[in-house]
């Protein structure tokens, strides 16, 4: 007799992930993998911060610590550190108890919860997504029950931010609609807004009485500094208004196994924010029940230490100082080389990915031709260099746009 699931479909690999299997497969010595948004140290080799390992260590040499389930909202001094640490230690919406935060599986399990909650008690349910946005966006709004719309963002043409085309878009949407907002280092196009973008972006969610719903993934990652990479969030929570924030330590503590996250829901009242956590428990018993320890004890270690917050704040510097790095080193190899086209956007972008432009077939035939992964829309992870690989993969670029291919 068949399976009962004889005829189920062999599902296709997803996209980025797909990069490392494919690159996993290839035995070539010269292979170069830029899909993956992993931090990679100039040796090519996964990086635990040093603050991270100590961290480990008290936490493993405490004997009083033990294995018993946290409650659902996840451990309640990582909840209110993390809520400290992107909206600021002097945030009137902590002092007034307006936030409700919960531990969340990362980025991605922040972003399921609060989309989840919406689709149960908001009103409206569909949400714009910047175009492009990370491929995973799509299927966990989906997958919650929300509409998922675009907005203009990324214009191919500058390879800098269409701001007129967002400004429309987001003009035109519904009231009350949900609007996605990558924090900072936006994923994949590295292009981010300007301090005074991001404030007209403000006024007019406002106006319209939009619900931004922020990403925020590469907080101190981006430049380095971790004020400076929350200031869209904080302008937005700064004029009393109600947003949702889901937060990732994936990169900037390197906890990416560990499912480090959390979500907050800013709200106007303190009465409201108590009612908003309440209901978020019920999104979360179903669904994993509670938060798993390890990871979110590793990160609370560090946030509540004033001499490992400024280690991690030296280490995380070090990381985002590298990636500018190799910015500049790719830009200058292509510049050396000559290679046709305006390459500035390579040193103007920020944070882990940049969106170099390059088509598919010019992806296809670098990975034929050189053994270079990448997602097949152009985006490669700045962090995947190094001073070694940069002269490969500007040789490969310059070969794929003088036509070689």
């Amino acid at each position: 007799m068949d399976s009962v699931f004889a005829v189920i479909v062999q599902a296709p690999e997803d996209p980025i992930l797909g990069v490392t299997v494919a690159y996993n497969k290839d035995p070539s010595p010269i292979k170069l993998n830029l899909g993956v948004g992993a931090y990679r140290t100039e040796d090519g080799k996964p990086l635990v911060l040093n603050v991270v390992r100590k961290a480990e260590q008290l936490l493993v040499n405490d004997l009083s610590r033990v294995k018993e389930y946290l409650p659902i909202l996840g451990l309640g001094e990582f909840n209110k550190l993390s809520a400290k640490l992107i909206l600021g230690d002097d945030s009137p919406a902590i002092q007034e108890n307006r936030v409700a935060t919960a531990q969340c599986l990362s980025g991605t399990g922040s972003l399921r919860v609060g989309a989840e909650f919406l689709t149960k008690h908001y009103h409206q349910r569909t949400i714009y997504i910047p175009l492009p946005s990370w491929g995973n966006h799509l299927k966990v709004f989906t997958m919650a029950g929300l509409l998922v719309k675009t907005y203009r963002y990324y214009d191919p043409t500058t390879r800098g931010l269409n701001f007129q085309g967002l400004l429309e878009d987001l003009g035109a949407a519904p009231a009350g609609a949900i609007v996605l907002l990558h924090a900072c280092a936006h994923n994949p196009t590295g292009v981010d807004p300007t301090v005074e973008q991001w404030e007209q972006i403000r006024q007019l969610i406002r106006s319209k009485e939009l619900l931004p719903f922020f990403d925020s993934a590469y907080q101190g990652f981006a430049s380095g500094n971790l004020d400076a990479d929350a200031q869209p969030v904080r302008m937005f929570v700064a004029d009393g208004g109600e947003c949702l924030i889901a937060q990732s330590y994936a990169k900037n503590m390197g906890l990416y196994g560990e499912r480090v996250g959390a979500l907050s829901i800013v709200c106007k009242a303190a009465d409201v924010a108590s009612r908003v956590e309440s209901q978020l428990k019920l999104v979360i018993r179903p669904m994993y029940s509670s938060p798993p320890i390890h990871g979110a004890s590793i990160a609370a270690t560090i946030l509540k230490n004033s001499d490992m917050y400024s280690e991690w704040k030296i280490e995380l510097k070090a990381m985002a100082d590298r990636i500018i790095s190799m910015r500049k080193q790719l830009f200058d190899a292509l510049s050396t080389r000559g290679t046709p086209g305006d390459w500035s956007h390579i040193i103007k972008q920020i944070g882990m990915f940049t969106f170099t432009g390059l088509n598919i077939d010019q992806v296809a035939f670098m990975t034929k031709e050189y053994h270079i992964y990448m997602t097949s829309d152009g985006r490669i992870s700045m962090a995947g260099l190094s001073s070694k690989t940069v002269p490969h993969l500007a040789d490969a670029i310059h070969a794929a746009v003088t036509g070689a291919c």
